[in-house]
């Protein structure tokens, strides 16, 4: 077979081929001009629309073929067919099923019938993907995994994807690695790959890969519905080591296979291989390396080539590699290419006048070669009516002197085994008068140089003669003028002087026609300056220049295009009259920028590349390949250097379960590597992520890589601060630190501890725990052990730790350190003697002698002490101990004892001993106090020190002025130990001192007590002493209240002499109360008694009822009237006037108001009872 035309090419010399426009008014035979895919895929839940629409005159009339058998459209009830139209509407109300089938729209007038391609009507079935529960998978880490899709299979083919955490369908009884975990898309690397049949492969399992369970999705394009199959479970069981394995393929099996695709089809090869560690897939054709071109991508880590469309040059043996270090295997795939039919020159209307030859040409191509066959209206040429004047010729069908009776439609089929095609051309024979299709007597504006095209389309059978001329002069061909077949006049690199009217002239036997054309010839723009490209750094402003000149009628506007693209103007980005200015670049303002001069005729640009320096881009497709206990590789895909070139990467780890994000730095990497090999920490779960860093800055950190777990080893470190201490007397302690969970290096961490006794042959006794303490018990008192540990958890013993000395618990020392005795007494501090006790007696180890002392009391017996204990402490154990105590009070008797004491218990006490302190120096007089008893002098005093030290002997007192214009000196004043006061005259009111006074012993003066006289003669102080009997504000209260006093009297006077009558209290509140004791004339005295409504305080009572008194009834039953005040004297009548007052004054004797017992309970509730009691 030849080698094969591209249609590609052929298409263009389609276009080139010009035929006549026919207009609709001119009779003509049918033709298709719109029609449904052959395969036409519809919604049974919609109306189902199949197009057919076609053009003609007259219109045609539409009929339907379903399955090669005529549709009778009328009679179904479910069918219809558009007004004027042939698209067919079915409405299916039931049984869909029955209208999937073949169609085929036949368009017919009186002059033929069109056909349109055979139709194949699919039906649209919901995507259903079976409910079934998925067990879990369960597999070893290191052995290889496929998880099947088998999704539902349309029409049409779905996309397939997976993910993972889909959280609502995780069982409940399995552990939930996140707090909240959302669906995330599975992305493919070179261990993990989705196959070209939606399968999910893992080359090799890791413990990771159990974190989420799985599910499989289906996009189907026809309603955009995606699908989810019911998730799985992936568990991945761990072991000490993970085995390594030879590659092993997954897709495709076996050493070979063969796929045919078609030509511009998509060719997929796919090669996925198994194995541990992760093995690289390599690929080679016709056993030469893969030449990869730019009709290639090569996708999936290697794994996969994809070719868009399929040429003849693909053909080949296409043989895939995978390798890892165990070994490597190899896969063959025959690639065979098919075409279906495509067109090479397709047949096209033909009109021809009677008595005209013409052709129509159906050459196609494909493999294998297609067969070609004509129709005439539908019906096979073999078997219509044959004319002498057609003739079929292998792809061409001649016409020789056609007549009226060859008008018709021809349909032209090119099929093989893998498709068909079908064309419709016509064969009009008709007689025309020329006419000149399109507007007339057209006004045109070109820019000179420019290329000029004058249309003239037009119709006419003959075909009419054309001919273009100026001003209706001369016919215009050659040089820079040329008439296309169409009729346009085409005039090149037009000038000035081009301008004028143009004349377009057509004719034939029928007719003549013309049309004219004026052109005006504008002169061009011209860019003068353009703008440069340049590479700025961020954050720096840039203007790009574009000076224009234009022809001066046709206004210009200018536009600025960035990346082909109006750049939008704001508060950073303007225009300076055409030239553009830009403020604070960034990285987004990088590309490409076209200044954009045009007018209504022409159009001008000119570009420049602006290239800004950032920080690099972060990179991207972090990978993790290789594990190891402590290592695993770490690749990316470099980011945008941003033309400052990447100088070293940082990777950063985040390594928290509980609180994830808190990234650490890792180690860094020069910027010439983007493949690593990390180094861990055993059992752990890592994500990584890389930041990338150049001479501008750093970038953005990468999306974090997938979470990955490294597999578990001993443990590497040692316990810390091993120590063994008693906590009894016949046991021991053993504790430790904890190790950090980042440091179990596995699962169930424990503790191995070892003791045995110092300077012994015992073998070594051992115990595993998994707390940090371990107690030794029935050990002697205070022995010592030699101890070690070592952490140990599923994958073995870590190092044993050093070997340490423990003691076991220490009991009570059983002696008294002896000969307790003092030297070197002093005032405040004495010298410790005493003999240490054995070893043994201490029960434990030494840990200090402590010395208990208080003071006895004073050598001063009039002076109170304190006797609260005291005590030091003396650690040194030397031969011949001794000690000072310090802070002791002078002149003092104190006792003391001391004890040995090891790290729990104090020993039995010494024997107490007595001492005393010598005589000291006192501390300061206390109290010290200074008055101004008159205007001219100062008082002061002061009492005893509070700590003596010593018998007083005297008191020394200081003082001084301290005015700043005075500089009197210092005097000195000595008094005796009975003398504690002291008085001096002031030189003026405005004078102060400072007084010092201390006491003395025999030893010395004491501490001083200083003290600064007040401001007494200030202004302020001054005011304060003024006599308050000479202020005006008390004289005016002392005024009011008299004249309110001589008010209440004057009313009281006035009421009496009216009859008013004494006021007294309700019954419940006074009663009258007999007081036993008599007075100097033996008269009675009453009291006044307030009765509460609430019970008395009990000490009220006692106080104020010293003697029995007569209950409050029994008073009121004495009493006649509540206005009676009879008893208050002796007993005899008291007259009143006639008004009911009394007559003149009380008989009896009363007591002078100052001998009244005013305690006890009397109370005065207003001012009015003091005026009445007065009365």
């Amino acid at each position: 077979m030849g080698t094969l035309v591209e249609p590609a090419l052929l298409l263009l010399l389609w276009q080139s081929v010009w035929a006549l426009d026919i207009p609709l008014e001119v009779r003509q035979p049918p033709t298709i001009i719109k029609q449904s895919m052959k395969e036409h895929i519809v919604d049974p839940k919609d109306t189902m629309v199949i197009e057919c629409e076609a053009k003609g005159n007259p219109h045609p009339i539409f009929s339907w073929r379903r399955n090669g058998k005529y549709f009778n459209v009328a009679r179904d009830s479910q069918a219809s067919m558009r007004r004027r139209s042939g698209t067919l509407d079915i409405y299916t109300k039931n049984n869909p099923e029955q209208y999937e089938a073949e169609y085929q729209c036949i368009a017919s007038n009186e002059y033929g019938s069109a056909y349109s391609n055979k139709i194949r009507l699919q039906l649209y079935r919901a995507p259903v993907w079976p409910r079934e529960i998925l067990e879990p998978v369960v597999v070893s880490a290191g052995l290889p995994l496929v998880l099947s899709c088998d999704p539902p299979p349309g029409p049409p083919k779905p996309e397939t994807y997976w993910m993972s955490s889909c959280s609502y369908a995780r069982p409940f009884n399995w552990p939930i690695q996140t707090a909240f975990p959302t669906m995330q898309a599975v992305w493919p690397d070179r261990r993990v790959s989705m196959g070209v049949n939606g399968d999910l492969y893992f080359s090799n399992v890791l413990i990771n890969d159990s974190v989420a369970d799985y599910c499989c999705n289906a996009r189907f394009p026809y309603k955009n519905v995606i699908q989810q199959k019911m998730p799985v479970v992936v568990k991945v069981l761990t072991t000490r080591t993970v085995s390594e394995a030879a590659p092993t393929w997954l897709s495709p099996t076996g050493s070979s296979s063969s796929i045919l695709v078609l030509q511009g089809e998509e060719l997929l090869l796919e090669c996925i291989a198994a194995g541990m560690p992760t093995p690289h897939i390599t690929w080679t054709k016709d056993g030469e390396d893969l030449a990869v071109t730019s009709r290639m991508k090569v996708k999936n880590f290697n794994k996969m080539i994809q070719i868009p469309k399929a040429s003849f040059d693909d053909v080949g043996e296409y043989t895939c590699t995978a390798t890892n270090r165990l070994g490597y295997i190899q896969h063959t795939i025959t690639v065979r290419v098919k075409a279906a039919p495509f067109w090479l020159e397709k047949p096209t209307d033909l009109i021809l006048a009677p008595e005209e030859n013409g052709r129509l040409v159906c050459r196609s191509d494909g493999a294998p070669r297609p067969t070609i066959s004509w129709s005439i209206n539908g019906e096979p040429i073999e078997t219509a009516d044959p004319q002498p004047n057609r003739q079929v010729s292998g792809d061409t069908l001649i016409f020789r002197s056609v007549s009226a009776s060859n008008t018709a439609v021809y349909q032209c089929n090119a099929s093989n085994q893998f498709g068909y095609l079908l064309a419709n051309a016509f064969v009009n024979v008709i007689h025309a008068t020329p006419r000149i299709l399109g507007p007339r007597n057209e006004h045109i504006k070109v820019i000179e140089g420019s290329h000029a095209l004058l249309d003239c389309r037009y119709f006419g059978s003959p075909v009419p003669e054309l001919r273009w001329s100026r001003y209706g002069q001369g016919n215009l061909e050659g040089n820079r003028f040329k008439t296309h077949s169409n009729g346009t006049l085409e005039i090149k690199r037009i000038q000035i002087e081009d301008q004028g009217t143009y004349l377009c002239i057509i004719s034939n036997i029928a007719g003549r026609d013309e049309n004219q054309v004026r052109i005006e010839v504008k002169e061009p723009i011209i860019i003068v300056t353009k703008p440069q490209s340049m590479k700025v750094m961020r954050g720096t402003d840039v203007r790009l220049e574009c000076g224009v000149k234009a022809d001066i009628t046709t206004p210009v506007t200018t536009n600025w295009l960035k990346n082909k693209k109006h750049v939008t103007l704001g508060w950073r980005i303007s225009l300076d009259e055409s030239n553009l200015v830009i403020t604070n670049v960034n990285r987004g303002d990088e590309g490409n920028y076209t200044c954009v001069i045009k007018n209504e005729l022409d159009q001008k640009s000119a570009s420049a590349h602006l290239m800004v320096m950032d920080r690099p881009n972060p990179p991207t497709n972090l990978e993790l390949s290789d594990p190891y206990e402590r290592t695993v590789r770490l690749s990316w895909v470099p980011g945008d250097s941003n033309h400052s070139p990447i100088t070293e990467y940082l990777v950063q780890f985040d390594d928290d379960d509980w609180l994830p994000g808190k990234w650490r730095n890792l180690s860094t990497y020069p910027g010439t590597l983007n493949s690593v090999i990390l180094h861990l920490a055993p059992f752990s779960y890592y994500e990584f992520r890389v930041i990338a860093i150049n001479e501008i800055g750093a970038s953005r950190p990468s999306r974090p890589s997938t979470r990955f777990q490294t597999s578990g080893a001993p443990p590497d470190v040692i316990p810390k601060n091993l120590k063994g201490v008693g906590t009894w007397r016949n046991n021991m302690e053993i504790s430790w630190e904890p190790l950090t969970y980042r440091e179990w290096n596995g699962p169930k961490l424990k503790y191995l501890v070892w003791w045995r006794r110092r300077d012994s042959r015992e073998e070594w006794k051992n115990a595993t725990t998994k707390w940090l303490k371990y107690y030794i018990y029935d050990a002697d008192t205070f022995t010592p052990y030699e101890l070690k540990v070592q952490a140990v958890n599923d994958f073995g013993l870590g190092p044993e730790s050093p070997v340490v000395i423990g003691y076991s618990g220490e009991d009570r020392p059983i002696a008294a350190p002896l000969n307790l005795r003092v030297s070197d007494i002093e005032s405040t501090q004495v010298t410790v003697h005493w003999d240490t006790v054995t070893r043994g007696s201490i029960m434990g180890e030494l840990k200090e002698y402590k010395v208990y002392y208080w003071r006895d009391s004073s050598q001063l017996r009039w002076h109170w002490v304190n006797r609260a204990m005291k005590s030091k402490s003396f650690p040194d154990d030397v031969p011949e101990p001794s000690g000072i105590v310090t802070n002791l009070i002078p002149y003092s008797n104190y006792k003391m004892y001391i004890v040995v004491a090891n790290n729990r218990y104090e020993g039995p006490p010494s024997n107490n001993i007595h001492f005393s302190t010598p005589e000291g120096v006192p501390s300061a007089p206390t109290s010290f106090r200074i008055q101004q008893r008159h205007l001219d002098s100062i008082y002061v005093d002061w009492d005893l020190p509070a700590e003596p030290n010593g018998i007083i002997t005297g008191y020394s007192l200081k003082y001084q002025t301290v005015n700043a214009t005075r500089g009197e000196e210092l005097r000195v004043e000595e008094f005796p130990p009975n003398t504690t006061s002291f008085s001096i005259r002031r030189f003026d009111r405005y004078t102060r001192y400072r007084f010092s006074v201390a006491a003395r012993t025999r030893l010395g003066l004491g501490e001083w007590h200083t003290e600064e006289s007040p401001h007494y003669t200030t202004e302020i102080y001054a005011q304060d002493q003024v006599d308050i009997t000479t202020q005006g504000w008390f004289i005016g209260i002392m005024c009011a209240v008299a004249l309110i006093v001589l008010i209440l009297l004057i009313v009281c006077f006035i009421k009496r002499s009216r009859g008013g009558k004494y006021p007294v209290r309700e019954k419940k509140d006074i009663s009258l109360e007999p007081v036993d004791d008599k007075d100097q004339e033996g008269s009675f005295d009453y009291r006044i008694t307030r009765v509460s409504t609430l019970p008395y305080p009990r000490r009220e009572e006692e106080r104020g009822l010293q003697r029995g008194q007569p209950s409050i009834e029994a008073m009121m039953k004495r009493s006649d009237s509540d206005d009676s005040l009879v008893e208050y004297g002796e007993g005899g009548e008291i007259p009143f006037n006639e008004d009911g007052s009394f007559i003149g004054q009380y008989t009896g004797t009363r007591r002078d108001v100052r001998e009244l017992d005013f305690g006890g309970n009397l109370e005065l509730h207003s001012p009015m009872n003091t005026i009445y009691s007065l009365a």
